[in-house]
């Protein structure tokens, strides 16, 4: 699961990261609004933790602009402005929920739990390609109905590649999403992770194969 938050306060950023990772989710943080929508366009995300104030404008103008070009993504807006017409406004622009500060780091977490089993609107909450099955709500995979233990960054790989299924994934694009924005990548580790996950598809015969494009990424697709 990856989350990006949009916020201009590095403190907070900090801590809710610690949080995050505690709990298998990976986060990128982005203090302006050109830098969030940035990392949407460059990225795909579960869910967006937006604040309302930022040093380049109001938080709602990302929201307006995603919806408008049709991206349902889950966003919880954070705001110190906690006055009813502020969290209508919020709402009507196209937010899910609204959270004032300060707030309670659980609470946060609760509430992203609970956008995230709200039932998306254009993508299923599972996909199944031969006997592989990859639940996207709870970031899980399953071959024949057995669970695949998966380190966090191989499910992540395969989180990506399955949204993608028979499309070619731009190997930068699978990095962000792999290993996000911060991380320090070494040249080989994405052809490392890929590579072992492509061996326990292989291994627990769930009759899909992940293709190197050469100079390009990868795709996953069914085994012929």
């Amino acid at each position: 699961m990856r989350i990006l938050l949009v916020e201009d306060e590095p403190e907070m950023a900090s801590v809710l990261r610690i949080a995050l990772h505690k709990r298998g989710i990976l986060m990128d943080h982005a203090q302006t609004l050109a830098d969030g929508a940035r990392h949407v366009d460059a990225a795909p995300y579960n869910a967006l933790v937006l604040d309302r104030r930022l040093p380049d404008g109001d938080g709602l103008t990302l929201v307006a602009d995603l919806r408008a070009a049709g991206n349902p993504v889950p966003v919880l807006m954070l705001t110190a402005r906690d006055a009813l017409d502020d969290r209508v406004a919020g709402l009507d622009a196209g937010a899910d929920d609204y959270l004032g500060k300060p707030f309670a780091v659980e609470e946060l977490l609760a509430r992203l739990r609970a956008l995230l089993r709200r039932p998306a609107e254009t993508m299923a909450d599972a996909l199944q390609i031969a006997a592989l099955s990859f639940d996207f709500a709870h970031c899980e995979a399953s071959v024949a109905g057995q669970r695949m233990e998966l380190p966090r960054r191989e499910l992540l790989a395969l989180e990506t590649l399955m949204r993608r299924a028979g499309r070619t994934v731009l190997r930068g694009a699978l990095e962000r999403a792999v290993f996000g924005f911060d991380a320090e990548i070494q040249s080989n580790a994405l052809d490392t992770h890929v590579s072992r996950l492509r061996k326990k598809l292989a291994d627990t015969g769930a009759g899909v194969e992940i293709c190197s494009v050469r100079g390009v990424g990868y795709l996953l697709r069914q085994q012929p």
